[in-house]
C-alpha cells in the first residue's frame, strides 16, 4: 500500500499548507514535493514505483488546483487515484530505505516493529484527517445542496471538531476500542441538538435546511474516519 500512502501524504500535506493561505501552485508543489521525497527515503525506486509518483504528482496538483473552483472534477480525480492505487498495490515495491533504517532504530515504544509500508500509510491517513477531511465534507455538502443559505449565523466550531473528532475516532479503532467511537459518534449529536434547535422560528435557513447540513457533513466525516481504518486493516 506503499502507493497509496504517498498519495495521500501528498494530497494533505497539500491541503495543510492551503489552510497556512497559500494559494496558486504552491500547495500542490509542497504536497508533490513531500510525496517524492518520502517515496526515494523509503526506497521506492523500481520504474512501476517512479511511475506511480509521477502519477501521484499529477493527482496531487490536479487535486490542489481544482478542490476550490471545480469540486465535482477534484473529488472525482482523487477517488479515481485511491481506487487506482488501491487496486493495483500488489505492484508497489515494499518500503524500507532511510525510512525502514530510521524505524529500526526508533526506540519509541509506539514505533516497535512497525515496518515502514505500515508507517507511511499511518501518516498518510493522518494527515488526510485534518484539512483534507474538511475540504472532502465541504465538496459533498456543495455538489448534495445541503450548504445552507447565507446568513449570520453558523454551526460553531466546525472546522476545528471535524479533524479533532476524526482522529477521536481514528485512534481509538486503531486502539480497539470501537465502542468508544461510537460514543464519540453519538455524543455529538446530542451535544450539537441545543443548537440546531435554536435556528427554529430564526429568518435564514430553517431547521430541516440546518440539520440536514449537520448531518450530510457529519456522516460524511465519519465515513473518512472510518474509511481510514478500514485501509489500515488491509
Amino acid at each position: 500500500m506503499s502507493w497509496l500512502a504517498l498519495l495521500l501524504i501528498g494530497v494533505g500535506t497539500a491541503d495543510l499548507v492551503r489552510s497556512a493561505g497559500a494559494r496558486a501552485l504552491l500547495p500542490g508543489g509542497v504536497g508533490a514535493i513531500a510525496l517524492v521525497v518520502l517515496g526515494l527515503f523509503a526506497g521506492l525506486t523500481s520504474f512501476a514505483d517512479i511511475a506511480a509518483m509521477v502519477v501521484g504528482v499529477a493527482v496531487v496538483l490536479a487535486w490542489s488546483l481544482l478542490s476550490p473552483h471545480r469540486p465535482r472534477s477534484a473529488i472525482s480525480v482523487l477517488a479515481g487515484a485511491v481506487a487506482l492505487a488501491i487496486l493495483f498495490a500488489a505492484g508497489a515495491s515494499e518500503a524500507g530505505g532511510l525510512v525502514g533504517d530510521w524505524l529500526d532504530d526508533a526506540r519509541l515504544p509506539l514505533l516497535h516493529g512497525v515496518d515502514a509500508d505500515r508507517a507511511l500509510l499511518v501518516l498518510g491517513v493522518l494527515l488526510t484527517q485534518l484539512t483534507t477531511g474538511n475540504a472532502i465534507v465541504r465538496i459533498v455538502l456543495t455538489l448534495t445542496g445541503s450548504t445552507p443559505p447565507g446568513t449570520g449565523r453558523s454551526l460553531k466550531g466546525g472546522r476545528l471538531l471535524g479533524p479533532m473528532e476524526r482522529l477521536v475516532i481514528l485512534g481509538l479503532g486503531l486502539a480497539g476500542q470501537t465502542t468508544a467511537a461510537g460514543l464519540v459518534i453519538a455524543a455529538k449529536g446530542l451535544i450539537r441538538w441545543p443548537e440546531l434547535q435554536s435556528f427554529r422560528g430564526e429568518e435564514g435557513p430553517s431547521i430541516d435546511e440546518v440539520t440536514e447540513y449537520f448531518l450530510v457533513g457529519s456522516f460524511v466525516s465519519w465515513l473518512v474516519a472510518l474509511g481510514s481504518l478500514v485501509l489500515l486493516a488491509t
